[in-house]
């Protein structure tokens, strides 16, 4: 080739340049960058899901003359397509003591908890403001579409960016002469712009645009309507419900933008003028030229082997002749998946990226001719643009092309990935090529020496994932035809999340209806998701065009419908699942064409064509409202303030276990997974990984020195010695100098095999009696005679399924050896140390003491890391003792989700009894869960799921026995709500079957059937004084306008066919204590040094609750300190012994007591030497009391006392008090799709007299977003043919994003009425776990909607419906004649299906 090409790359990080010329062709922009150091971009899946590694990436543009700036998935970018650009990271915004604003305001206004997503989220929105500093509202929200945070329900992140908006200033803050956000100097003032505390601001100067207001937000509820302003709401200090308090929020919001530094768009960097240079090819003598690249990667095992840059057409085309086989990168985002998951190498890469001649866009009288490599990002501008100039009658089609990329992916994916890219991957569920294959789109294949060829869409695709494209041709223009007059043309997707997420069928259709006889002469109806390629559906365009009716006539919908499900009738076992469900969408979709072209040609023959506009799916802004007193009562506790370690997680410097420097010598751990669910081993053959130079060991059962079993109740194997219980449980470790090439020796690693019989499903378990021991039985009345003398006894079951923890951040630990008398530190992310260090030293055969384990933080635990993070950091010490290196053990999203353990997943048998009026009788119940193949946690999690089935009703007589089904998946293990939640659904369940029955309303039953506070619980337990739910029902039923609301949503569903809205509300109550008695304590160790700082140590792990901060809060309290004074650095070991796990919601109260006591005795002694020196500062205190040889440390202890329950006879105290809560969720449902959103929520929590306000709220959204989830979108399927994990990864378990949060989203904390009857630390209460379950509200209103729906078709008969109320099973349940028509027939139900829930 006469191609001159150079052979090294020039781009710079944060301001600096970097040149490579040895470069690793598989190196992702990630790991260099965390190579380097800057670990703040962070590495959650590998797979562009869930935008912890996103960073901002700027290439200057010469056609525009300017740089531009966009984000990308640092985790699936390669580092060879940076030549040119330059990239941003969080550590180049700024520091903790500099932060620059985006940063600050994150971390000031609570939005970072475990702090593992918060740069990712930071670098989204720095880089919108880059490209729009001053964006809408909506620009903010749609920015973070491609990123997800488990722990804080979006809502803070949400309210932190919004004071960047445009609607801000005028609502949101005050604004110095400085540039600095302030209150008035007299300390008054909320932060709004029309504060009477202030004097400032008028009327006009409000926005209802605006969603950042802390007063009443306006609902967009026919019930609701109100035409208040922010300054109608009035003084904050009065509007609460006691009088005279003030309003909390409003008041640590002030306090919070007080310190708010100023953003000005003009003073960021500027773009280094040598990448001006090198793009516009005018740099210097001595300066790097840009050329076309060739690089060679001489790394052995290396997927990609020789790689190409192009910088023309001419040279893509000569190099792909050269190299046919050639595989052309954009986005990275299919290769970079396939390479990462799929292990496929591709040893010749040529990146197109930098070819301006595929990315330009050309007018053409018939239609508009796209560079296939425009990205996906420009293309959606460019379709805008030409929409706009073109009118509609021309731009259908393009419309349609726009909105198939609303919904594609996310920015950091849109930002790189390519139109060819899209079609030449030929997926078959692509969500554009249905549009351009229905609009007659043409593509231009170019090969070498000038040849092009014309080929139609309908012509390209040959079969699953193979298309016309011949050896050497590459896809050059895209050509999409002008749409005409009588033309309606529309796109459809639906996904198990709206956002972000993966079609499950996706279609685009098209009629030209002829004006005079108003019928179809042409038409297309193209789909995804419904065979191995884009299809065009002849039958149903055959049906519209040849029906005999005009389009607007109900019986050519009929015939399209009918038709539709004729052709694209999927079978039982089909690749992929939801056959019913498919085919559904499918003639849905034909049926919503139908209505909404009707209407665009103005043809309203048709009944359901007047309802066309139901189907708009204009998203409405999110708004959040918190409410609580302010607290006055004391100085430090209580009081709101922000996450200690938040404005360092937000700059990247907080440090997780995978950003520790590597230690010299360092060695990786990759795990050997078993390719079976149940299956005895016969050999294990190491020969060939440990052929590969730089691997050291590979470890079997038989490498354990010490103890090779391990849990409580040592049924459990660290590595298996004969047989594997589970697909992907860890059969061998493989030790090697990098993680990438432990990861390739795990590969090689061959395992032989003779299958043994699987149990999957908690279902089978108990069809087949596989279950342990252990039971647990509660027992109270003669249920045989109450049901007897009961009007109505309904029997059924409850189900509700698996929940992956998702934290961000996955397991991993990293054992060093000191080198001496076997001592080891382990650096772990777990929920608990005590354990992880007594696991290592029992299979290392050492004394517990001569192990250290160090947990700084995690990014998130939820329960996922309390147990079976012990098998992780186990591991690596293993590791490390045979190898005598420090060993690091990270596992990929994958690998965790496999191994891991999730929340239990239960079954309930039950039957009921209850009068005509709906007030209970009896229960009978018979509960199993899924415990996997070992014990783990799960008798606590049934004792505790068995304690809540009564949730918050009265039961004349009760008969609750649980057992434990073993199975042979991966041990599932705690998970917030620890069966708690689990418990409660299947009642709940059970009452909305009842209200069915009864025809009366659930809440009607739940209110006439709450405890009052002289009862006592099927455990024997008195409710007593801090019985609070009766009141907290009544209050937020009158709060929240239930009864009016009620009345619209009915008055809405009877003039909507296709939309229906549900209301549901819900009580909780929350048992908070470990349900092993010895379980109940915590200690803690204070130090005072000289200088009057202080170091507190206690028995809690952070994981981003914000337990250190209320730990240091408590210190500072007590000791009567600022909150600057006190420092936690960590939780190990040497300085925490013997330490409960942080778990049970339990931690603030053993702990925090603890600390009170180490505190209390500290301020004791010091107390004379500050009575003696009253002028002096602390500081000087603690010195003089040193020098007078005071003892200036301190151990505190706490038990909780009178704890302790026998099972067997149901006596003793089984909860020390009860966390309870009621919420109410408005919903609505698209009956043609299932696809839902929420629209309101409302939370009265009682927390009691909190430590910190505003982190509860933080735990009480992020908890509901959990149980949000759980209930709708996270679902976890196996393959009943191996076994295996079917949802792993983002991209295939769907956690809520933060477009689906609640629109309206309301949180209040119950005040404490007089003397507070709690003895816990400052009468507070644990709020981790207990507001999960109210999440679940959403699936109850989901429920009530479906009702709706099916009493529109005549179906009165109890509903029965499974948590998660996934699309898929709320379209299936609405019962209407397009579901019938899809209904597979019990003896065509044959095969075995592609995935089931367990």
């Amino acid at each position: 080739m006469a191609t001159e090409f150079g052979t090294s790359i020039v781009f710079y990080v944060n301001g600096e340049r970097e040149t490579l010329s040895d470069v690793d062709l598989d190196e992702t922009l990630l790991e260099y960058l965390r190579g380097r150091g800057l670990t703040g971009t962070k590495l959650g899946c590998g797979e562009g899901g869930c935008g912890a590694c996103t960073v901002m990436v700027s290439n200057y543009d010469v056609d525009r003359s300017q740089p531009v700036h966009y984000t990308v998935n640092a985790c699936l970018c390669p580092l060879y397509v940076m030549d040119g650009k330059h990239v941003v990271t969080v550590e180049g915004l700024g520091t903790a003591e500099t932060p620059h604003p985006v940063q600050q305001r994150i971390a000031l206004l609570h939005g970072s908890q475990c702090g593992f997503c918060t740069p990712g989220f930071v670098m989204s929105l720095y880089t919108l403001l880059r490209n729009t500093p001053e964006p809408s509202e909506m620009e903010i929200e749609e920015c973070f579409d491609g990123n997800l945070c488990r722990c804080t329900g979006y809502r803070p992140i949400l309210d932190a960016a919004k004071t960047f908006s445009r609607q801000a200033w005028k609502q949101g803050a005050v604004v110095g002469a400085d540039g600095l956000a302030q209150v008035s100097k007299s300390g008054k003032g909320c932060g709004k712009a029309d504060c009477c505390q202030l004097g400032g601001g008028s009327e006009s100067e409000s926005t209802a645009e605006s969603t950042l207001a802390s007063g009443e937000s306006l609902s967009a509820d026919a019930s609701d309507q109100s035409s208040k302003t922010v300054s109608d709401v009035g003084c904050c200090k009065g509007s609460t419900e006691s009088k005279g308090s003030i309003d909390g929020p409003a008041l640590e919001k002030a306090e919070a933008m007080a310190q708010f530094r100023a953003y000005d768009a003009t003073q960021e960097p500027i773009f280094p003028p040598f990448l001006m240079r090198y793009a516009r090819g005018t740099t210097v003598d001595g300066e790097p030229r840009r050329q076309a690249l060739a690089l060679v990667n001489g790394r052995s095992g290396a997927q990609c082997e020789r790689f190409f840059r192009p910088l023309t057409l001419e040279q893509l085309l000569a190099i792909v002749g050269e190299h046919p086989q050639a595989k052309l990168v954009a986005g990275n985002s299919e290769v970079g998946v396939e390479a990462r998951f799929k292990h496929s190498a591709f040893a010749v890469q040529v990146y197109v990226g930098d070819i301006p001649e595929l990315r330009v866009v050309e007018r053409q009288a018939d239609g508009v001719s796209f560079g296939a490599n425009i990205t996906l990002a420009q293309f959606a501008r460019e379709l805008a643009q030409l929409s706009s100039e073109l009118g509609t009658e021309k731009a259908q089609n393009l419309e349609a092309c726009l909105e198939a990329l609303r919904y594609f992916a996310g920015n950091q994916i849109r930002n790189v990935a390519t139109v060819a890219g899209n079609i030449a991957t030929a997926s078959p569920i692509s969500d554009l090529n249905p549009v351009l294959l229905a609009s007659g789109a043409e593509l231009t294949l170019a090969a070498a020496g000038g040849q092009r060829r014309t080929v139609k869409m309908a012509d390209f695709f040959l079969g699953y994932r193979r298309t016309a494209l011949q050896a050497g041709e590459v896809l050059e223009r895209v050509f999409v035809p002008h749409s005409r007059a009588g033309e309606v043309v529309r796109a459809y997707k639906q996904a198990k999340r709206k956002d972000d997420d993966i079609a499950i069928v996706t279609c685009a259709m098209r009629v030209v209806v002829d004006p005079a006889s108003g019928r179809v002469h042409d038409a297309a109806f193209a789909f995804g998701g419904m065979a191995p390629t884009t299809v065009l559906a002849a039958q149903v365009a055959d049906a519209a065009r040849d029906s005999g009716y005009a389009w607007d006539e109900p019986a050519a919908r009929a015939a399209a419908v009918a038709a539709c499900g004729a052709e694209l009738r999927l079978g039982y076992a089909v690749p992929g699942g939801m056959a019913e469900y498919r085919t559904a969408l499918a003639c849905s979709f034909v049926a919503r064409f139908w209505a909404e072209s009707c209407a665009a040609l103005g043809l309203a023959r048709g009944a359901d064509a007047a309802h066309a506009g139901e189907h708009s799916e204009a998203r409405e802004l999110s708004r959040g409202q918190q409410a609580y007193d302010a607290v006055a009562e004391r100085v430090v506790v209580g009081k709101g303030v922000a996450h200690l370690s938040a404005l360092r997680q937000a700059t990247g410097e907080a440090r997780y276990v995978d950003d520790m420097p590597a230690v010299g010598g360092e060695l990786h751990m990759a795990l050997v997974p078993s390719a079976h669910a149940h299956a005895r081993i016969t050999a294990i053959d190491a020969s060939a990984a440990l052929a590969l130079a730089g691997v050291e060991r590979v470890l079997t059962a038989a490498d354990v020195p010490g103890e090779n079993v391990w849990n409580i109740f040592r049924d459990e194997e660290l590595l298996p010695t004969r047989e594997v219980h589970y697909h992907g449980q860890p059969v061998a470790l493989v030790v090697a100098r990098t993680a990438r090439l432990a990861q390739r020796a795990a590969r090689l690693v061959r395992v032989a095999y003779d299958a043994l019989p699987a149990v999957l499903t908690v279902r089978d378990a108990v069809a087949q009696q596989a279950w342990f021991g252990e039971e647990r039985v509660l027992r109270n009345g003669d249920v045989d005679a109450a049901l007897a003398a009961s009007d109505v006894v309904l029997a059924g079951e409850s189900y509700c399924g698996a929940q992956e923890h998702f934290y961000l951040e996955p397991m991993c630990a990293v054992a060093v050896p000191r080198g001496e008398a076997g001592e080891l530190d382990l650096y772990a992310s777990t929920q608990n140390p005590t354990e992880a260090q007594m696991v290592c030293a029992e299979a290392l055969g050492v004394a517990a003491a001569r192990v250290v384990c160090h947990v700084k933080r995690m990014g998130g635990g939820f329960g996922g890391k309390e147990s079976r993070s012990v098998l992780v950091s186990t591991f690596a010490a293993l590791g490390a003792h045979h190898t005598r290196r420090a060993v690091r053990l990270v596992l990929d999203r994958d690998s965790d989700m496999r191994t891991s353990g999730q929340r239990h997943p239960f079954y309930a048998q039950w039957t009921v009894g209850a009068t005509r009026d709906g007030r209970l009788r009896a229960l009978r119940m018979r509960l199993f869960s899924n415990g996997g193949f070992s014990h783990d946690l799960s008798v606590g999690v049934l004792e505790r799921a068995v304690s809540h089935a009564d949730n918050c009703y009265r039961f004349a007589a009760t008969d609750i026995v649980g057992r434990v089904c073993r199975t042979n998946t991966q041990s599932n293990t705690a998970f917030r709500g620890f069966g708690g939640c689990q418990g409660m659904l299947m009642t709940e369940s059970m009452l909305c079957e009842l209200a069915d029955r009864l025809e009366l309303t659930v809440e009607h039953i739940r209110r006439i059937n709450m405890y009052e506070s002289a009862d006592v619980t099927p455990f024997s337990q008195p409710l007593g004084a801090d019985w609070n739910v009766p009141r907290m029902w009544d209050q937020l039923h009158a709060s929240a306008d239930f009864a009016a609301r009620r009345r619209a949503c009915d008055e809405y569903n009877a003039r909507t066919r296709f939309r229906k809205r549900g209301l549901a509300m819900l009580p909780t109550k929350f048992g908070i204590s470990f349900g092993v008695k010895h379980l109940n304590q915590g200690m803690a160790l204070v130090h005072v040094y000289m200088d009057g700082s202080v170091l507190v140590a206690h028995g809690g792990t952070e994981m981003g609750q914000g337990l250190h901060t209320k730990m240091a809060q408590i210190a500072a309290e007590t000791l009567q300190l600022p909150l600057s004074a006190i420092f936690i650095s960590e939780t190990a070991t040497n300085t925490a012994a013997n330490t409960s796990p942080t778990a049970a919601s339990a931690s603030s109260d053993l702990n925090g007591f603890a600390v009170h006591n180490a505190c209390a005795a500290l301020a004791r002694r010091l107390q004379p030497y500050r009575d003696e020196h009253p002028d002096l500062p602390f500081a000087k205190v603690a010195k003089i009391a040193y020098l007078d040889r005071c003892q200036l440390t301190e151990a505190g202890h706490y038990a909780t006392p009178d704890i302790g329950f026998d099972w067997q006879k149901n006596q003793g105290l089984l909860y020390f008090y009860f966390t309870q809560g009621v919420a109410l969720a408005e919903v609505e449902l698209d009956l043609l799709t299932g696809a839902h959103t929420t629209r309101r929520v409302d939370v009265l929590m009682d927390v009691g007299r909190s430590l910190n306000k505003a982190i509860d709220i933080g735990q009480i959204e992020g908890a509901f977003a959990q149980g949000q989830g759980w209930t709708t979108t996270e679902e976890y399927l196996y393959s009943p043919r191996d076994g295996r994990l079917l949802t792993q990864g983002p991209g295939n378990y769907k956690i809520p994003s933060a477009l689906d949060i609640p629109r309206d989203f309301r949180v209040e904390l119950l005040e404490p009425r007089g003397p507070s009857p709690l003895k816990t630390i400052f009468s507070s209460k644990g709020i981790g776990e207990p507001p999960l379950f109210l999440g679940s509200s959403v699936f109850f209103a989901l429920r009530d909607a479906v009702m709706a729906a099916r009493r529109q078709h005549g179906v009165t008969a109890p509903l029965h419906i499974e948590c998660p109320a996934t699309p898929e099973s709320l379209r299936l349940a609405c019962e209407d004649e397009i579901v019938e028509l899809t209904r597979i027939p019990h003896e065509q139900r044959q095969g075995t299906p592609f995935a089931v829930r367990i």
